[in-house]
């Protein structure tokens, strides 16, 4: 069985990402259909070895499309998603538009694959935020084994999580110091290279970061609503891969060889924690890879029942693109997508 499948901002770093993952993946697709916006018409794209054309988006007839991977920002998704899913498509979304949606399932399918049988309720499956994602893949094994109370995170965060254009904003101002140019923010709010930025998306009237609060809501969403969590979010100068400090408080005890026994058998993870300089895994080493990485596995001594670790990961790929083909090979496996053609 092939697929008829359209990816919506096709010429996004996600958009882009999630081509080279369905063909890296032999995903079976019988059509694929790259779309834009307007200004993107007959832009290339490519998929596998095949050059494809793009097609605008406001033009595209979603009636012979079995599966819609939209990359391309939460309003176009409130406007178009709907539309697709009306048309028969099942609607994969990697925007912030529908995840607190009650009847959209909020999907990492090694945490909580089982929940994709509620994509019948409005055709729409929500793919989380990329830092969350590889947060709630690490936390899903411990949970089972101990029960998480609480967690507090930092994350350290690349600039491809907020697009192409920030990352070119890195590589300019990276450039610009060398040469001993001016340095002029434009997307970000200060200077991003050499620097680090503790500030991601909207600040909220708590103080806290809307970035911030995805975190905790969508951990809460797709893993258990009595997990307490907290986070603190920073944009480092990195072009891609996402870290995070996890500091985790469990009801039951749970030793640091017993999580990493637990982490090491897990879906999706890897683990490399050898206690010597270098026997971690940093942002440069995960690019271009489908695992998040831990490391620095350890005990709390500030709680009881406290761990420690450090996760790494490809935040174009599991934080975003790679979760979105794993959900449609999910939906595949239960039966829930099938070829109208």
């Amino acid at each position: 069985m092939t697929f008829n499948v359209a990816v919506v901002g096709a010429t996004g770093m996600v958009g882009q990402e999630m081509l080279n993952i369905l063909a890296e993946r032999e995903f079976p697709v019988d059509r694929i259909i790259p779309l834009a916006s307007r200004r993107s018409i007959g832009q290339e794209v490519h998929f596998g070895e095949r050059t494809l054309k793009v097609e605008a988006l406001e033009h595209a007839d979603f009636s012979g499309i079995d599966l819609a991977l939209f990359a391309a920002g939460g309003d176009i998704a409130r406007e178009y998603a709907p539309k697709a899913a009306a048309a028969g498509a099942i609607v994969i979304d990697n925007s912030s538009a529908f995840r607190m949606d009650p009847d959209v399932p909020l999907v990492v399918p090694e945490v909580n694959a089982d929940a994709l049988e509620g994509v019948r309720a409005k055709g729409i499956v929500a793919n989380p935020n990329c830092s969350t994602a590889q947060l709630v893949v690490a936390l899903k094994p411990l949970h089972d084994a101990a029960r998480i109370r609480r967690v507090a995170v930092a994350t350290y965060q690349a600039v491809s999580g907020a697009g192409k254009a920030a990352a070119d904003e890195l590589f300019s101002q990276t450039r610009a110091i060398f040469v001993n140019d001016p340095i002029e923010p434009v997307h970000f709010p200060k200077q991003i290279a050499f620097n680090v930025i503790p500030h991601i998306d909207v600040f909220l009237e708590d103080g806290a970061t809307r970035e911030e609060w995805k975190m905790r809501e969508e951990t809460k969403k797709i893993l258990d609503p009595a997990i307490e969590l907290v986070a603190f979010c920073v944009r480092v100068p990195v072009f891609v891969g996402h870290s995070e400090a996890v500091f985790v408080e469990f009801e039951e005890p749970i030793t640091p060889g017993a999580a990493r026994k637990l982490l090491r058998e897990a879906p999706g993870l890897l683990v490399v924690d050898k206690r010597e300089p270098g026997g971690y895994v940093t942002p440069v080493e995960c690019v271009g890879d489908f695992a998040t990485y831990v490391s620095r596995i350890r005990r709390d001594p500030s709680v009881e029942n406290g761990l420690v670790f450090w996760g790494v990961s490809d935040n174009l790929r599991k934080g975003a693109a790679l979760n979105a083909i794993q959900i449609a090979e999910s939906l595949i496996n239960r039966g829930l997508l099938s070829a109208r053609g």
